[in-house]
């Protein structure tokens, strides 16, 4: 069974990134894995991030992107709140982490996952009991 796991952005643009087949086919391979187990979280900045990313850079239609949120909504999706952006204010002050880094990390954890799938981080770092894994390396 797979871990509660959440993905960061990054991971989620290279499933419609055809620029980069291995990234693509592992983002793929991933997305499906945590669908079938039920284990997959993102959050509304990632939800949001990735809209915008793959219009924008990747040039998918508007309509396709729409949909492609829709489905990746079907995941649990974290709704940070006041709270936790000053929790991530912390994280970033005590780590340097960017703020958004931060925010991610704060929605993980505030969500149950052990997993956070991501470029942006130290590969195999521990935060918090959480561990960050780049899928890609």
């Amino acid at each position: 069974m797979s871990a509660r796991s959440f993905f960061d952005t990054n991971v989620l643009i290279y499933a419609d990134d055809k620029a980069t087949p291995a990234k693509q086919r592992r983002a793929l391979e991933l997305v499906a894995e945590h669908r079938r187990a039920g284990s997959g979280v993102v959050s509304l900045q990632v939800l949001q991030e990735y809209f915008v990313t793959v219009t924008g850079k990747l040039h998918v239609d508007v309509r396709i992107a729409r949909r492609k949120v829709e489905l990746l909504a079907e995941f649990d999706v974290a709704s940070p709140d006041v709270a936790d952006v000053l929790a991530a204010i912390d994280l970033h002050r005590l780590h340097g982490f960017s703020f958004w880094d931060a925010l991610i990390l704060r929605a993980a954890k505030q969500a149950g996952c052990s997993v956070v799938f991501t470029e942006d981080l130290q590969n195999m770092r521990e935060i918090d009991g959480l561990s960050i894994v780049n899928p890609f390396s």
